[in-house]
């Protein structure tokens, strides 16, 4: 059985693997988006193929939508080659529940495939149509937290910006300037209003995308690329607005031994591949069946019906900034950020395994939710935090199936310390004046930098994961040697200082300290990151 429109036109075979199939037109769907595109997505990867992907596919099959998503990849076009095309932009969904069964389907949901490359005239042409469509109500965001980033951590531009601001609109490769770029097209032809919807695990996401939007045509505007009618135009929420979202979603890399199972099932190709940027996709997407999506319900220019979504609520911007903090800030996020690492340092692969049969690390995460993350939480009201947190310890991170690697979960950490640890910090020292009370945050944060180090407790070598700071932190740390933790110095001090990594300088949170020692504990040598957990757990 061939994942293709062809393929699944035999029905029969696919019905008898239990795989179902879409019950709407996938060709019909794909042909109304490509003349009259409603919903466009940046970041065309596994969180968008399952989630936002599935969404669509059940809105579609309920009959609250009739036009496909419109897919655009800024980053890595290798995906739109090998995983979008090859397989005429179907997708294979599958579910992965706690008790071991799967639920698996063909999603239908998405339209034509577009590389946002200013180098190909037909692609950029055609990106250029897309955005000019009056039809077009959003574009949604999945592009990690490091694509809308502008600057280094010293705060000047990247190359890639710093080349997109000479080159202008025509040249521009990065996402946000190949965003604010496609923004002129749509003002040059009727300046029709658009919502821009940030859907990445980043706080007060939406304000982020306007941030380096209005950066980008600010910069342009300097440069006389742009003029200040479209500066403004940019600028009016009334016209274009960010609405903020909190997204969840647990989403491993393509498990290899579910593309074996779907494979002794019939269904061809589908091994995952690695592409020459990293990104590590297959036809096929598994995740959790629990997904959350709250959007700040701010659609200029109309919108679908989002709320017919599985797990899609909207509401105002207050209540998705309370479900994103707590979600973010207090109870999931801090939880992978501070348990994931170890992982790695202690040899272990996956997640809910780790988890499961290590008490210590349990109760790390325990502590990192409940003790430290949930006494600053405010309810969102939509969402219970107590029983969101406790689906999380029943259901979501115990799930041995997901078969999620503690080393995706140490993916860009360095992006997220400041929302994942940072904030609670901050919530911490307004409320009581420090922060010192806290042990598992500080601890989960030294233990993110003994990771750093790239050598294990049992001194074993092994690869970061893909991370844009992690080289220049581990390049500060280079002169400090496990065994030896005399040679730690004053090295660490520049980092737990930074504000544009942790959002505060945590020496005056009152934690900076107890971290250096925890760090200084865990370098002691081999088996010294366990002793550490196993000393303060």
């Amino acid at each position: 059985m061939k994942l293709s429109l062809n393929g699944i036109k035999n029905k029969s075979d696919w019905e008898a693997t239990n795989i179902t199939l879409p019950g709407y037109d996938v060709e019909a769907a794909a042909e109304k988006a490509k003349a009259a595109p409603r919903w466009a997505h940046f970041g065309i990867g596994n969180i968008f193929r399952i989630f936002i992907g599935g969404i669509a596919d059940g809105m579609l099959e309920n009959g609250d939508l009739d036009t496909a998503l419109t897919c655009v990849e800024t980053f890595d076009y290798d995906v739109v080659d090998k995983i979008y095309r090859p397989f005429d932009n179907l997708g294979l969904s599958v579910i992965l529940h706690t008790d071991g069964t799967r639920d698996c389907k063909v999603l239908g949901s998405f339209g034509e495939a577009i590389k946002a490359q200013s180098s190909d005239p037909a692609q950029w042409t055609r990106l250029k149509e897309i955005f000019s469509a009056p039809s077009l109500q959003m574009v949604s965001f999945t592009i990690t937290e490091k694509g809308y980033a502008l600057t280094t951590s010293s705060g000047s531009y990247l190359p890639y910006v710093e080349a997109d601001i000479e080159n202008g609109p025509d040249k521009a490769v990065g996402a946000m300037g190949v965003l604010t770029a496609m923004l002129l097209a749509r003002y040059q032809n009727g300046r029709a209003p658009l919502a821009l919807v940030s859907m990445d695990n980043c706080s007060k996401n939406g304000s982020l995308l306007r941030s380096s939007v209005l950066t980008m045509a600010e910069e342009w505007k300097k440069k006389g690329y742009v003029d200040e009618d479209f500066f403004a135009y940019v600028s009016d929420e009334s016209i274009v607005s960010f609405p903020w979202t909190m997204i969840d979603k647990i989403t491993p890399r393509p498990n290899p031994d579910i593309a074996a199972d779907l494979k002794a099932l019939g269904v061809e190709d589908m091994d995952p591949v690695e592409t020459s940027k990293r990104t590590y996709i297959a036809p096929f997407i598994n995740g959790e069946d629990p997904q959350y999506l709250v959007i700040e319900d701010s659609f200029p220019n109309g919108r679908p019906p989002l709320e017919k979504g599985k797990g899609v609520y909207l509401g105002s911007r207050d209540t998705v900034n309370k479900s994103e903090r707590m979600k973010v800030t207090a109870l999931l996020n801090p939880v992978h950020s501070a348990v994931g690492p170890f992982g790695v340092l202690l040899g272990e692969e996956y997640f809910a395994d780790m988890i499961n049969r290590d008490a210590k690390l349990m109760k790390l995460a325990k502590s990192v939710c409940y003790d430290e993350g949930f006494p600053m939480v405010e309810s969102p009201e939509i969402i219970d935090p107590k029983a969101f947190a406790d689906e999380l310890f029943n259901l979501r991170f115990v799930n041995e199936y997901l078969l999620d690697t503690n080393l995706r979960l140490c993916t860009d950490e360095s992006q997220g310390l400041g929302i994942r640890f940072g904030e609670t910090i901050k919530a911490y020292t307004a409320k009581y004046g420090s922060a010192e009370q806290l042990i598992a945050i500080p601890l989960g944060i030294a233990g993110w930098l003994r990771y750093v180090l790239a050598v294990d407790d049992a001194g074993n070598t092994y690869t970061l994961a893909p991370d844009p700071l992690a080289g220049e932190i581990a390049d500060a740390l280079k002169n400090v040697e496990i065994g030896n933790p005399e040679t730690l110095k004053d090295q660490l001090k520049p980092i737990l200082s930074n504000e544009k990594i942790f959002f505060t300088n945590l020496y005056e949170n009152g934690v900076g300290e107890k971290i250096e020692g925890l760090f200084r504990e865990m370098i002691a040598g081999q088996g010294a990151v366990r002793a550490t957990i196993d000393k303060y757990m």
